[in-house]
């Protein structure tokens, strides 16, 4: 009779896999940043580098403009503050675009490593454990994309819906606002058809900037998640070591070789993880620390005239910033905690049941999980429940410190 536990080694792998991935998929290939596998087709990495140019070019034209503005045509504070904000999420977005495209090759082989590990995985139970965290991983995923993309747009739409007067020559003009206010002496608004051009590739700039984002931030999560599958794949192993099993009839030194092996493949993926994401961390956590301070100073400057559409735009938007740092701060505290988990369990094991030899190799799991692994933002600190909190604490100090200096 078959084992029950056992199942063939490519079966439905590839599938999973591409179940697990298929929203970052979804995120990243309109924006030309998907890493795919194939690179030889050559028609394929010209359409790929036409895309990626037009991506540039469009953010380019949107944030270059707006920050001449911001130097050199606004003339108070508030004006600059007003466009500050919009211009510093799209640079934020620029970052993240360029952090996928320098890294793709990195990206490659991680998903690579990703798909190694479902082909490795012999067992159904273990297949149930990664595909559950799969699951909680593409949930993560499309929360993000739904959340980001979305009041990112909410926000330029309700900021542009209505047309404002403006005087031209002793004439009231008509225009719509812009999101990003552009230099005029570089690209004059004003009047039509360029005030609906202009306003037109912002929206395809505020597109780009929150697919960059959505998918940087959904890859951690999908990486994340991953990692934490083998990880608890680890666990059932180390609870297994001195258990026989009659049909796998492995002794207990193959068992503590495929674990030891196990657990140093996971420690590289997690160190290749970030490696890979550090910057994208650093820039998401600056970023969102000024934004949550201006979205909450947008929201006090618009309060007396009570603009319930723009008020709202900027709560959503407040949201999603937070979920997008939460994300990244619980990826990395369920990381590091997982990780020390690999000493408890290997602890826990009925090692006085082992053979002496086969129990003196638990000393050292347990040695290597003590080593504290963290996930940091630019290598500067590290990512935490704990630094979550104090980045929301930092932005409302920075708040009042601009609400007392502006108003």
């Amino acid at each position: 009779m078959s084992n029950s536990k056992l199942v063939l080694r490519n079966d439905n792998s590839i599938s999973y896999y591409d179940y697990s991935l298929q929203l970052n998929r979804w995120f990243l290939k309109p924006i030309g940043a998907w890493p795919e596998k194939n690179t030889s087709n050559v028609i394929k990495n010209v359409f790929v580098l036409i895309q990626i140019l037009i991506c540039w070019t469009i953010l380019i034209f949107i944030s270059g403009p707006c920050l001449l503005y911001v130097l050199f045509e606004a003339k108070d504070i508030p004006s600059k503050l007003n466009a500050v904000g919009p211009l510093l999420h799209r640079i934020m977005g620029s970052v993240n675009y360029l952090t996928l495209l320098k890294r793709r090759r990195d990206l490659r082989v991680y998903m690579q490593h990703m798909a190694m590990d479902w082909q490795l995985i012999q067992r159904i139970d273990d297949r149930e454990i990664m595909l559950q965290y799969a699951k909680f991983g593409r949930l993560i995923s499309g929360i993000c994309g739904i959340i980001m993309q979305g009041s990112t747009m909410l926000f330029s739409i309700t900021k542009t819906t209505k047309k404002v007067p403006i005087v031209v020559d002793n004439q009231t003009v008509m225009m719509y606002p812009m999101v990003c206010p552009s230099y005029q002496k570089f690209i004059d608004t004003k009047f039509s058809p360029t005030n609906e051009i202009v306003l037109s590739v912002q929206f395809l700039s505020t597109f780009i900037v929150g697919s960059a984002t959505a998918g940087i931030c959904s890859l951690a999560a999908v990486f994340a998640t991953h990692a934490c599958g083998q990880l608890n794949v680890l666990y059932k192993r180390l609870d297994e070591l001195d258990k026989k099993d009659e049909k796998e009839n492995k002794p207990a030194e193959q068992k503590m070789i495929i674990i030891v092996e196990h657990h140093l493949r996971i420690l590289s993926q997690i160190t290749r993880m970030e490696s890979i994401m550090h910057n994208a961390c650093l820039v998401e956590i600056m970023g969102s620390t000024i934004n949550m301070c201006l979205l909450g100073y947008y929201s006090i400057m618009n309060w007396a005239n009570f603009d319930g559409a723009k008020i709202t735009s900027y709560i959503i938007v407040y949201v999603s910033l937070t979920f997008n740092l939460f994300i990244f701060c619980y990826i990395g505290e369920i990381l590091t905690e997982q990780c020390k988990n690999v000493g408890h369990a290997a602890y826990m094991t009925n090692w006085y049941n082992l053979n002496p030899k086969t129990a003196r190799g638990l000393v050292l799991i347990i040695a290597q999980s003590s080593k504290m692994i963290k996930i940091t933002a630019g290598k500067l600190f590290s990512l935490s429940i704990a630094t979550f909190g104090d980045v929301l604490r930092t932005s409302v100090a920075y708040l009042n410190m601009l609400r007392t200096m502006t108003m």
